[in-house]
């Protein structure tokens, strides 16, 4: 009889337990519906579950390789071009198509303003009296100068100059490949001497690896813990800035001072990078930035300018290597460029204009393997859009898929064809890789001279053919092949 009454108290208890946790559940999912999702007029969607919403499904297609799927199962799903979620932590709405991107756009920093995870101001902190998007625009304010075509014009030569150290110390005389690890390598190269000019490979290589850590661990799960990838982000980051550029910057100052105070304009010519200009530039008021400030957004620009380019990059090696037709095309536009210069003649801005079918190719790279997905904003105010409410403080994002691979906008959409772009090229809104109205990539013109000088060193020295054909394609948060590329080379006869 007693083990009967201890049987019957341990199964109430149990049950007891179940139903608390039960009803746990379900307060902390009706909150999590409640909180968010009881205004009225929402686009379609679901929350997904409490606190992970759909962020699983979100990443999940991407790490499969189809990052589109969320988005195009969500519209077939709810008929509708926008729909509600929770992803990252926040309610959000997404907006697909031209339309979608149209909006967002022409209302920057009017309805919406450009949001990022808060774990992103771990890795990149700012100082306590402004915020990531203070900075933001501070930084896109004076970034245009050094950016802008007409500027980056005089460093044409240089890129060629380091694709071709490049390619002779880790490409040439070699039969095997690995083509994304060496695309990381040049683009971090290029950037490093345009940006501080840092030329020397040793010091390069040592600055490499923190830059690594700090790379992968922007979109790393943001787990503050020892031996995370967020955690060692977090530490690469302020050694980085702290004992690295700080020393640049302080070597850089002298040597500007003492040009400054001979007179000597040749020595102050020599350093005519971005590092300089953020030196000297001020503000509206007059003030200089502070160096930390500037070793914050050099270490954004070496991160902003690497990942992204260097993926394409690669992909311009997978195309041409799966087209023969398109590679004969490149090779003959760049071998003409090649024999019309001088033995050891850089490469300057009047070859750059004469690569327009390369850059074709490029375009449609980035059509259909664009670096990034998508983008987030936040909205600053209530707003109405197709007749659906978005209200304050909602997180929105764009997909770049939702457009690329849209057969509305680009017939065939899987097809691989650079004469999309000739003429007028895509309408308005639809091709997107480099975002669009006032938050479009200040580094785009960077970015196009960095592919071109890089295709033209790759195609006048080899032919190659993939190892793995048909190698996976995944989404991590960086659109990259799998196994980064693996090719065979086939030098051309001198």
């Amino acid at each position: 009889m007693e083990q009967y009454y201890h049987t019957n108290l341990y199964l109430n208890l149990l049950l007891l337990f179940i139903s608390a946790v039960s009803l746990s559940f379900f307060a902390i999912f009706y909150k999590h519906k409640s909180q968010y999702y009881n205004h009225p007029n929402l686009p379609p969607g679901r929350p997904g579950i409490p606190y992970l919403g759909e962020t699983l499904a979100f990443l999940t297609t991407g790490w499969i390789g189809r990052p589109e799927k969320f988005v195009t199962d969500r519209i077939r799903e709810f008929s509708s071009s926008a729909f509600k979620t929770h992803i990252i932590g926040k309610p959000t709405v997404v907006l697909t198509g031209a339309e979608g991107n149209k909006f967002l756009f022409t209302n920057e920093n009017k309805l919406v303003v450009v949001w990022w995870p808060d774990s992103v101001s771990k890795i990149f902190p700012f100082s306590e009296t402004t915020s990531i998007h203070e900075e933001s625009r501070r930084f896109r304010k004076f970034l245009p100068q050094f950016m802008k075509p007409e500027a980056l014009q005089r460093y044409v030569g240089e890129m060629d100059e380091v694709a071709r150290r490049h390619f002779a110390s880790l490409w040439e005389d070699r039969d095997e490949v690995e083509v994304l690890p060496l695309t990381k390598k040049y683009t971090f190269w290029v950037a490093c001497r345009l940006f501080v000019s840092l030329d020397d490979p040793a010091r390069i290589a040592e600055l490499g690896v923190p830059f690594d850590h700090v790379a992968s661990g922007i979109f790393a799960l943001p787990y503050d813990f020892p031996g995370t990838p967020f955690r060692r982000a977090i530490r690469a980051s302020k050694f980085i800035r702290e004992e690295y550029l700080m020393e640049i910057i302080r070597r850089r100052k002298a040597e500007l001072a003492a040009a400054a105070e001979e007179c000597d304009r040749n020595k102050m010519k020599a350093h005519q990078d971005i590092l300089s200009y953020m030196l000297t530039a001020t503000d509206d008021g007059g003030e200089h930035m502070s160096d930390i400030d500037i070793a914050d957004k050099i270490l954004g620009l070496l991160v902003g300018s690497h990942d992204t380019a260097s993926a394409t990059c690669t992909f311009v090696v997978k195309f041409l290597s799966e087209l023969p037709d398109v590679y004969d095309r490149v090779y003959q536009e760049q071998m003409e460029i090649a024999r019309s210069k001088s033995a050891g003649e850089l490469l300057n801005w009047e070859d750059i204009k004469k690569m327009k079918y390369s850059w074709n190719v490029a375009c449609e790279v980035l059509r259909l393997t664009p670096p990034v997905q998508g983008s987030f904003r936040k909205a600053t105010t209530d707003f109405i859009f197709n007749g659906f409410s978005i209200p304050k403080g909602w997180k929105l994002y764009w997909s770049v898929p939702s457009t690329h691979k849209n057969e509305k906008y680009f017939p065939k959409p899987e097809k691989f064809d650079p004469s999309r772009f000739e003429g007028s090229g895509p309408e308005p809104y639809t091709f997107v890789p480099f975002g669009g109205g006032p938050k479009m990539c200040p580094g785009k013109e960077y970015a196009r001279l960095e592919i071109l000088v890089f295709m033209h060193n790759l195609v006048k020295r080899f032919k190659f053919e993939m190892l793995i054909p048909g190698e996976k394609i995944i989404v991590n948060p960086i659109c990259v092949p799998a196994n980064g590329l693996p090719i065979r080379l086939f030098p051309h006869e001198a």
